[in-house]
């Protein structure tokens, strides 16, 4: 099987620079649609946003579904200030401290955008005898808007208002060494792995044992991304980034394959075998437990979903903050899916 590394990373580039915080994932998704009609695919929207593809296989009897999230951590208006700075809620589990200096776009709901920049509010250590120690909540931090404004009037009247949606820019860098640095890796990165799959599997002529329903999310850093799945997909593996840290075993350059997450264990039977296909292609690979993490599986599992669930992804080194990966895991986690499916 051949595997476009090129168009793998032009289509990670082009989703990790498109905005996308939860509940503000129309653009993206409509960008998604335009990927699956150029590979001729079966495209469909849920009400709530998510997108379905469908790839036909030998059997229309057991379906497996794969998903993805596209939607990313982000911000939301709080308030506005008098002298013209915004108040900010975060959207998913961002790491305040993290944030403080970041550049980032607020999106109003008549589709202007404004620039602007992350502080806290002690943001001058010439001034505040405090500003090292701020940052560690939301409550001490505020945009800077790239404007003429200096009262909250001067804000809503460029259209900025309370529950503004808030994009942080993800400063996206793919390095000549196959190291992608990016915020919101997780999980646009598995998009552009299982876009990549697909890709491989049509140019190979590679038959699929099942057909298979591909899910992108667009709510699963808030906790319901795949809640709801198409009723007749038996098991769904849920692609998304392996955790790096602490006591467990993933790196850069592996696929990781997850035991169990806070929701539980996933299933057993399913898990082994994802282990098994590792082993026997001689992927570099890790198997890990992840302690405060859920997926898109789990919240399907949740919503009652009657499926065997599976978690696995690329290993992704500083998870919700400034994210790195590397292309040879990405590879590794295609090859899994690869072979899992066509074998």
């Amino acid at each position: 099987m051949n595997i476009d590394k090129q168009y793998f990373l032009n289509l990670a580039k082009d989703l990790l620079t498109t905005p996308s915080p939860s509940g503000y994932c129309h653009h993206i998704i409509d960008k998604v649609e335009n990927y699956a009609k150029a590979l001729n695919l079966d495209f469909k929207r849920t009400n709530k946003g998510n997108a379905i593809i469908e790839i036909k296989g030998n059997h229309d009897d057991y379906v497996v579904g794969l998903s993805a999230h596209v939607d990313t951590l982000g911000l939301m208006v709080r308030s506005i200030n008098g002298n013209g700075t915004l108040n900010i809620t975060t959207i998913g589990g961002n790491q305040s401290n993290s944030l403080i200096g970041e550049y980032c776009t607020v999106f109003t709901r008549d589709n202007k955008s404004y620039q602007g920049t992350i502080l806290t509010t002690s943001y001058s250590s010439h001034v505040y005898d405090d500003a090292s120690k701020k940052g560690s909540n939301f409550d001490e931090l505020m945009i800077r808007l790239d404007e003429r404004v200096a009262s909250s009037s001067d804000v809503t009247a460029l259209g900025i208002n309370n529950g503004d949606v808030i994009a942080i820019d993800p400063k996206t860098i793919i390095t000549e060494n196959g190291f992608i640095k990016s915020r919101h890796i997780d999980d646009k990165i598995s998009v552009a792995i299982i876009f990549t799959l697909i890709k491989a599997i049509k140019e190979s002529n590679l038959e699929l044992n099942n057909t298979i329903k591909f899910i992108i999310s667009t709510y699963e850093e808030v906790g319901h991304g795949a809640a709801y799945i198409p009723n007749d997909i038996k098991e769904l593996i849920a692609v998304d980034m392996g955790c790096i840290g602490k006591d467990l075993a993933c790196t850069e350059y592996d696929v990781s394959i997850c035991a169990k997450d806070s929701s539980g264990p996933y299933d057993y039977q399913l898990t082994s075998k994802l282990i098994e296909i590792a082993k026997k292609t001689n992927l570099n690979f890790a198997v890990d437990i992840y302690p405060y993490y859920g997926s898109d599986a789990s919240a399907a599992l949740r919503g009652g979903n009657d499926i065997k669930a599976a978690l696995i992804g690329p290993g992704v080194h500083a998870s919700h903050g400034m994210e790195r990966t590397h292309y040879d895991a990405c590879e590794n986690a295609i090859k899994l899916l690869a072979s899992y499916l066509t074998e």
